[in-house]
């Protein structure tokens, strides 16, 4: 397996866009060729696009034609909180339809890792039709039962007493750096020391860009209170599943019963990573969805000739 901080190369071009949605400016990093083939990629939990960029830049140069469109979610990076609204999973998929109607009306394929596999779940069940759809360590087991139970009830309890402090004290909480480094510790996997520096350094950078800390509990209760399967009937398009081995936020068995609920979709496990495919794994993970859309570009071709 390959592995490398995902550095930025200078044959993939980028781009900033602004994109009404709901009511709010959504900002989204475009990679790729300006008129390409889009697809859009949709980021975790207290993440924003950083995360995804050096996938979108691998996938940008992989496949050439395609343009990768990855927005910062609503109250997260550089997109603001949409006012007045309960920032729920049901909000989430009604914002994730907005903005591919408005980024890329033509036609789109789509990209959701972790908390993102739920805002893109949501989003499929209310009537989103993607013409491919790829979910990297999607959530595919309850976080409030089972083994992360306690954990994920801890972190509840974290995110509703820094909602109960004032503004200043609240973000120095939410974003105290020996509590967001244990929370790195615990998700990297891999054993090579430069790139764990690597990744604790995006997660120190950008973990707590978050919009205000109401919403932040209001997206995380959206995190542990849904699941993939919950939507899986709305996955009717060629569906690609990437998991990590190790995953301690979804046992490697609840994504073999995903798999087993979509009929027709594809599993690529990815040894010796766990919930950070997308910082551990980043070559390896862009090759495999670049075989499957090539792949299924070519069953769509072939199908239309006979």
């Amino acid at each position: 397996m390959t592995s490398a901080p995902a550095a930025a190369p200078s044959s993939a071009s980028s781009s900033v866009r602004t994109v009404p949605t709901l009511g709010i400016e959504t900002r989204a990093w475009q990679y790729g060729e300006p008129d390409g083939a889009p697809m859009i990629l949709v980021h975790g939990f207290r993440g924003d696009h950083h995360g995804l960029e050096g996938l979108a830049r691998d996938l940008a140069l992989t496949l050439p034609g395609t343009r990768m469109i990855v927005p910062d979610l609503p109250g997260f990076g550089e997109t603001p909180a949409i006012p007045g609204r309960a920032h729920d999973i049901e909000l989430y998929g009604e914002w994730l339809s907005a903005f591919a109607a408005e980024a890329a009306p033509q036609g789109f394929a789509l990209l959701g890792h972790s908390f993102g596999s739920l805002v893109v779940g949501a989003a499929l069940a209310s009537g989103l039709a993607p013409s491919r759809l790829v979910l990297v360590n999607p959530i595919s087991a309850p976080a409030l039962q089972g083994p992360q139970a306690l954990m994920s009830r801890l972190a509840l309890g974290y995110y509703r007493a820094a909602e109960m402090l004032p503004e200043r004290p609240a973000r120095a909480l939410l974003g105290n750096p020996a509590i967001v480094r244990v929370m790195s510790e615990v998700m990297a996997k891999t054993g090579d020391p430069e790139l764990r520096s690597w990744i604790h350094g995006q997660h120190a950078a950008y973990f707590s860009t978050f919009s205000d800390p109401s919403t932040l509990l209001q997206a995380f209760r959206a995190s542990v209170s849904h699941t993939v399967p919950e939507f899986a009937h709305a996955f009717t398009m060629p569906t690609l599943l990437i998991a990590g081995e190790r995953d301690d936020i979804t046992p490697l068995f609840r994504q073999l019963e995903l798999r087993h609920r979509v009929p027709g979709s594809r599993l690529r496990i990815i040894p010796g990573t766990g919930h950070l495919v997308h910082y551990e794994a980043v070559s390896d993970a862009a090759a495999c969805i670049g075989d499957f859309l090539t792949a299924e570009a070519r069953s769509a071709t072939s199908g239309a000739a006979a």
